[in-house]
């Protein structure tokens, strides 16, 4: 299979995959990514408001703002603490916007698991009986390959900024990240197929290296979604469980088609 074509698959997989959770009822599964929303904004929430708060109180301390007794004192000490808190939360959207998608596939990594082991059996019918350790196994997997590919894109991520500040060249950066980026979240999804085929971790680094269309396609969705503004992160979740059953299509197929070539 061509790049382009492995990239093609990617895309068209998830027309399919939207297709196949409305004919075999997965729909309960959005309830996770839900359910993950509502916990990540309540910690973050809480988190940035215990955060600023300790922030003003530093910067009272640090300037002396209580001893201030000049006309005015209280409106610039009101509109400092509202300026704070609005650049923390702002920093929060922006980090959690970056790395909001790796978080999102480890804390979902056993829903995915299941998910993509239910997909696989409505393909093909091939029984998968539920092994507590293996599932967490897969689980503890998913969270390394998460891991690995995160500290990686991150390097890449810094080479293509340094290279951003070269004349014409630096055009180039940006659509390079974000392939980057999109190959690596593919390759996450990708890899709770290979795992149930007793694909080791190398053995699954060889096939999406060989694939490498195939996980920028599955991968693209997933990572347009999560460069849309302040609401990106939230609706990445969503997009995940269709981006799972897509890259779970999507590699069945791949890896049948390799198999008929094969025995040509």
């Amino acid at each position: 299979m061509t790049f382009f074509q492995g990239l093609q698959l990617g895309f068209n997989s998830y027309s399919k995959a939207i297709n196949f959770i409305k004919k075999h009822k997965l729909g309960c599964f959005f309830i996770f990514p839900l359910l993950l929303n509502i916990i990540l904004f309540s910690l973050g929430y809480a988190s940035t408001v215990s955060l600023s708060t300790k922030c003003f109180v530093y910067l009272t301390d640090w300037v002396n703002m209580d001893s201030w007794d000049f006309w005015g004192s209280n409106f610039i000490s009101s509109v400092l603490f509202v300026f704070m808190n609005i650049v923390i939360r702002l920093l929060f959207v922006i980090i959690f916007a970056y790395i909001g998608g790796y978080i999102v596939i480890m804390l979902l990594s056993p829903v995915f698991a299941y998910l993509s082991e239910t997909v696989e059996k409505i393909i093909t019918g091939n029984e998968f009986p539920f092994d507590f350790k293996q599932f967490l196994k897969d689980i503890w997997r998913g969270i390394r390959l998460a891991t690995r590919n995160f500290l990686i894109e991150m390097m890449f991520t810094i080479l293509f900024l340094i290279i951003g500040f070269i004349p014409i060249v630096g055009l180039f950066s940006s659509l390079a990240l974000f392939a980057i980026s999109s190959y690596f979240y593919g390759f996450s999804f990708i890899d709770f197929s290979l795992e149930r085929k007793k694909a080791d971790i190398k053995e699954s680094i060889a096939f999406v290296k060989t694939h490498k269309g195939l996980a920028i396609g599955t991968g693209s969705v997933f990572g347009i979604v999560l460069m849309i503004p302040y609401i990106g992160v939230l609706l990445s979740g969503f997009i995940s469980i269709i981006s799972i059953v897509a890259s779970t299509i999507a590699t069945t197929e791949s890896i049948n088609h390799e198999k008929t070539i094969n025995l040509n």
